[in-house]
């Protein structure tokens, strides 16, 4: 078993490479499947992953936060 952190990190590579050819996980537009994994994705270092090793699954962090109606977590309704 790799454990939870390698499990963690193999998810952000395979995200890496889907990411590193194309701009969003289903088709060309922003979608349900950017929202799904932006949930959890965005808070990794905060779970002590270093995301800068994963360079497009921080531009497409910062895409996704880009997006209108964008509220982050941290901002008060």
């Amino acid at each position: 078993a790799i454990g939870e952190a390698g499990a963690a990190n193999a998810a952000l590579a395979a995200m890496e490479s889907r990411l590193a050819k194309n701009a969003w996980f289903a088709g060309d537009a922003y979608s349900l499947a950017d929202i799904a994994l932006y949930a959890y994705t965005h808070a990794a270092e905060e779970g002590g992953f270093e995301l800068a090793r994963y360079p497009a699954v921080v531009a497409w962090l910062k895409r996704v936060a880009a997006q209108p109606n964008h509220i982050p977590l941290n901002e008060s309704w």
